[in-house]
């Protein structure tokens, strides 16, 4: 299932393969795939495939829970940023992540609201 950017986010894994993810991207990443199997763009084989590549990435990540300081956060970021509620949450457990220093953490993201977000707020961003 090689989308356009699948090779710019490879060779980020590849670059630094530790990640901090938010507490529901587990979820999302199962939506995607499941959407790209109703729309016809996946084979059983390929599906199989993404959620087993899932669950090995899952099973090494580290995760932000879902807690106060993130929702305030979160609440902050959508006064300041043209964000939909999630990727506020996203951006905020990567602010809590980063423990105050945004230009530690890179955000991998083809969002484009979520891209400039993070970049107003000090992130660096991939695939850029």
């Amino acid at each position: 299932m090689a989308e356009s950017a699948s090779e710019a986010v490879r060779a980020e894994y590849e670059r630094d393969p530790a990640i901090l993810v938010w507490w529901a991207t587990e979820v999302e990443c199962a939506s995607a795939v499941a959407r790209r199997e109703r729309e016809g763009a996946l084979t059983v084989r390929v599906r199989r495939e993404a959620f087993e590549r899932l669950d090995s990435l899952a099973a090494a990540w580290s995760e932000i829970q879902p807690a106060g300081a993130v929702r305030r956060a979160a609440r902050r970021l959508l006064r300041l940023h043209d964000l939909r509620a999630a990727d506020s949450l996203q951006l905020a457990a990567a602010l809590l992540g980063s423990e105050g220093d945004p230009a530690t953490l890179t955000i991998v993201s083809l969002d484009d609201r979520l891209v400039d977000a993070a970049e107003r707020e000090g992130f660096s961003v991939e695939p850029a």
